[in-house]
């Protein structure tokens, strides 16, 4: 049986041409988008690791091919693909006459491409989930791949996370200098005081916050290259006597009586079972009538569910989203007040947009940096990503919050002044 033939009785619908190396074929032949199986590996990924981990790995190891868009931004097939590709369960009888006429060898199964971690059940070796040792593992996989290779994805800004677009023809430039502005607007930032920014990034909040707000800023991250990045920037920018930027977990910190905390993509990293701490932690960090920015991807529910394998093992390994309800109850029980909520879900849309564009745009580049298969899990997951958020399966969430002093004083004006 030729792996045409496979397809053609399973798939409803096939709204993209299939072609494989045994020069078989399915889907219609005016088709502008293609998938190409290159070699009997790419199918093994297939048939052994079905779903989008198999897809994947296939995808990332150069086994499987799409033709008719960039890898640097694959989202047009990715739309296709879900919107019309419908592959069903086949029944006992055409499973045993698939494996027989595709070959039984291809049910074993390959390792891995590099790209990929361990499934979450075997990470134990670095630590219990979410341990300070295994954070530090699973932050370093997705940040330590290349300070040049997030300089040409990120732009010029270095921030790897949501803006906020002013208008829709705002650059990205500008809706990530808008996005830390609000954020320290919606703090109330003002000179000489003092903020702890939990993981920092590449020093993006602590940068603006010293040169615009003439704020005391130090910022944590558990990314050596980002620390690195960030203390470079802030001695070139002369910020040095404002701003510092430390390699710390968190929950490190010790200094205490802080003016604002910001968590600018923090918490999808934390646990969720690890929120009463979490909040409890930067409760402590604040003087009475401090502020708390919690900025995070979340879920359009409160319920559980799992990223999947593909995000766990190739993009943010031990991960975890929930609804901004679940997030601002954490908040609230260890006594916080929530003054505010917002939803940013499709700005991170736009956000996505540009930097699929700018991988797009730096493609060769990007690859000589880090390999074409690590390239193409960024591209993957961008595009991946940008359509969850345009669809409502993921969001984004401000949640804005203050320590209440011993007679109930939140120090925010009456009305919002941002």
């Amino acid at each position: 049986m030729s792996i045409g033939t496979a397809l053609e009785t399973l798939a409803t619908d096939l709204p993209v041409r299939v072609s494989a190396y045994d020069g078989s074929a399915a889907g219609p032949s005016d088709a502008g988008i293609g998938l190409r199986l290159l070699n009997p590996r790419g199918l093994s990924y297939l048939l052994t690791a079905p779903g989008d981990l198999g897809l994947a790995r296939a995808y990332v190891a150069g086994d499987m091919d799409i033709d008719g868009v960039h890898p640097g931004d694959p989202y047009e097939a990715l739309v296709l693909l879900l919107d019309r590709m419908r592959i069903r369960r086949p029944t006992p009888s055409e499973a045993v006459a698939l494996v027989r006429g595709l070959g039984i060898g291809n049910l074993r199964p390959p390792a891995p491409p590099p790209q990929e971690k361990l499934p979450r059940w075997r990470r134990t070796l670095e630590g219990l989930r979410h341990s300070q040792h295994r954070d530090a593992s699973a932050i370093s996989h997705h940040y330590d791949v290349s300070n040049r290779f997030y300089e040409m994805v990120l732009g010029p800004s270095m921030t790897y996370t949501c803006a906020v677009f002013p208008t829709k023809d705002a650059t990205l430039e500008e809706a990530q200098t808008y996005k830390y502005d609000l954020v320290a607007r919606k703090l109330d930032l003002k000179s000489g005081e003092r903020l702890l920014d939990v993981g920092c990034g590449w020093g993006g909040m602590v940068r603006h916050a010293a040169k615009e707000y003439g704020v005391r800023a130090l910022g944590v991250t558990l990314s050596l290259q980002q620390a690195q990045w960030a203390k470079e920037a802030i001695d070139r920018e002369g910020l040095g006597d404002l701003a510092e930027v430390r390699h710390l977990d968190y929950r490190d910190v010790m200094e205490s009586g802080f003016d604002a905390v910001s968590s600018i993509g923090l918490t999808e990293h934390i646990g969720v079972r690890n929120y009463p701490s979490y909040f409890g932690f930067l409760r402590d960090r604040l003087r009475p009538e401090g502020r708390l920015l919690n900025h995070c991807i979340t879920r359009p529910h409160n319920q559980d569910q799992d990223t999947g394998a593909f995000i766990d093992r190739y993009v943010f390994p031990d991960g975890e989203l929930t609804g901004s309800g679940r997030i601002i109850s954490a908040a609230q029980d260890v006594g916080f007040e929530v003054m505010h909520e917002e939803n940013f879900r499709r700005h991170y849309a736009m956000t996505l947009a540009g930097w699929c564009h700018n991988l797009q745009e730096n493609w060769d580049e990007c690859v000589a940096e880090v390999g074409e298969g690590t390239a193409r899990v960024w591209g993957l997951y961008m595009a991946g990503s940008r359509l969850g958020f345009e669809r409502n399966n993921i969001q984004l969430h401000h949640v804005l919050a203050a320590k209440t002093d011993e007679q109930g004083n939140d120090g925010f004006a009456l009305r919002p002044t941002w």
